[in-house]
């Protein structure tokens, strides 16, 4: 249910503060927001109508409540008993995408190469970035075009394919923390790893904006190697079915599919949830699986794997709210 909401902020509900210009949506089904299209309601979800707002939007959370910040929710379960707190909704609201001309305050280029830097904010699907990249002949930024993902979420996860990763391509960041503070952040007051992503001085923190430097180069060379590399998705990955894209990370020196497929597990199903006969890395949503079917799977495809390989795999997927 959707309503338009101008709400003040609790603690200036006398009226003397900024009010809330985004929308509210109350027991809104999650199915509708994530890849995998199962699971259950959101009690609230709010639609910013821009970064300013999401500001407010934030001071304005109770502490004790939670914020689930969400994109495409591509990497995302949320389990059938719903979730509580706030769900921020960003992708196609946080959208700026350009190139960045402002020097100051930001690290300056390599004196041996020829770059330029890209700002996009967290909402901008991360292909739309490898397409702007390439249209404005900046190259090396060909991989985000196979990430089915948003700039928060590569930013979040490290998130990266066929040889590359985001947080080598990162200058400085821009986040919001739970007090409702934007900061301006450098790559290293963070530890980065494969998949992993963490504040070296931990505390709430959400990917609200990035530069990223790229190298100048053949723009018409770097559309080929997208067109190249979603050919190869296509070829590879189980797209015709809904699902949240690899579920978990590779182990050090071995692929998560071929643990899984080692192990027999290619097609097994619980309920509508299936390990895809593509890609055994995917589980696939094959028309009717809850959100449950999908969990009890991928528990399955853990304890089988580390029983028969003595390998624990890690999710890179992440699951919210309460069990039915």
């Amino acid at each position: 249910m959707r309503h338009d909401l101008r709400i003040n902020e609790p603690d200036i509900a006398a009226g003397n503060g900024p009010v809330l210009r985004g929308e509210f949506l109350y027991n809104e089904p999650m199915k509708k927001h994530v890849s995998w299209r199962a699971g259950g309601a959101a009690k609230r979800v709010y639609l910013p109508a821009d970064l300013e707002d999401l500001v407010w939007l934030v001071r304005s959370v109770p502490p004790f409540e939670d914020i689930h910040m969400v994109g495409l929710g591509s990497n995302l379960l949320v389990r059938d008993g719903g979730v509580s707190g706030v769900v921020i909704l960003l992708h196609g609201v946080l959208k700026k995408i350009s190139i960045e001309f402002r020097t100051q305050g930001l690290p300056p280029p390599p004196a041996d190469r020829d770059t330029a830097l890209i700002y996009a904010q967290a909402g901008v699907a991360s292909p739309k970035l490898a397409r702007f990249a390439a249209r404005h002949d900046l190259v090396g930024g060909e991989f985000w075009a196979g990430i089915p993902g948003t700039v928060g979420g590569v930013l979040a996860m490290n998130a990266g394919c066929y040889g590359s990763e985001t947080w080598d391509k990162v200058v400085q960041v821009e986040t919001l923390d739970r007090q409702g503070q934007l900061n301006e952040r450098l790559p290293a007051d963070y530890f980065t790893s494969y998949r992993h992503v963490a504040l070296k001085q931990p505390q709430q923190e959400w990917f609200v904006g990035g530069w990223f430097r790229l190298d100048r180069g053949d723009g018409a060379a770097s559309r080929e190697a997208i067109k190249a590399l979603l050919q190869k998705r296509i070829a590879s990955q189980p797209l015709q079915m809904p699902n949240a894209g690899s579920v978990f990370r590779n182990p050090p020196g071995d692929h998560a599919a071929r643990l899984i497929e080692a192990c027999g597990l290619k097609g097994h199903a619980i309920g509508g949830a299936q390990v895809s006969e593509k890609h055994a890395n995917f589980i696939v949503n094959t028309g009717n699986a809850t959100a449950t079917d999908i969990e009890r799977l991928i528990e399955h495809v853990e304890d089988t794997v580390e029983a028969r390989t003595n390998v624990r795999l890690i999710r890179e997927v992440r699951i919210i709210g309460e069990r039915q």
